[in-house]
């Protein structure tokens, strides 16, 4: 498959097509937590995206083809620079939208790899977007990526990520309540 030079984005020294939308995709998955078809969970205590983690973020994420977007507004809690957010919080943000890709192949995958730009500082209470999306996958490597934009559709940070897929029963089992 070639891909055309459309939007090339560059994350660190990796260049990715921020327009390249995957074809063969499975039929749309539920965005709620990490649970999948295969391995359901009844509660969620992600910090990004749990509902059931009363000190979490409860990020709310949909699927919009063959995309995961949260739209979202950081309190003063997430404070890093005044008026701004912490860095470790918007790479927890861009990390999730990414790992909520997987659901499009209905596996879990863990983040083996991370890279984020901080573009501009993401401002606290303002009307903010993630949005991730998938650019390549082989064998069990998912390579993905997210953005954070704000209401001007300016592009704040972004992330790529390397994910391993792996087999949830196995690894989660004796830890998850179903």
């Amino acid at each position: 498959m070639i891909i055309k030079p459309a939007a090339i984005l560059r994350c660190a020294s990796v260049q990715y097509n921020a327009t390249f939308m995957p074809t063969n995709m499975p039929k749309p998955s539920s965005a709620k937590g990490h649970a999948t078809k295969s391995f359901p969970i009844k509660k969620n205590f992600c910090f990004a995206c749990g509902h059931d983690n009363p000190q979490g973020m409860r990020l709310k994420f949909t699927q919009e083809g063959n995309r995961f977007v949260c739209r979202f507004r950081l309190g003063k809690r997430y404070t890093g620079p005044p008026g701004y957010c912490h860095g470790g919080i918007i790479a927890t943000i861009l990390d999730d939208a990414m790992g909520k890709v997987n659901k499009l192949r209905h596996v879990v995958a863990l983040t083996r790899e991370m890279t984020v730009e901080y573009l501009k500082p993401v401002p606290l209470h303002k009307s903010l977007r993630v949005e991730g999306r998938e650019v390549q996958v082989r064998g069990r490597t998912h390579v993905n990526v997210a953005e954070i934009v704000n209401a001007k559709g300016e592009v704040l940070a972004r992330s790529m990520g390397i994910f391993i897929a792996i087999d949830p029963e196995q690894m989660f089992a004796k830890y998850v309540e179903r």
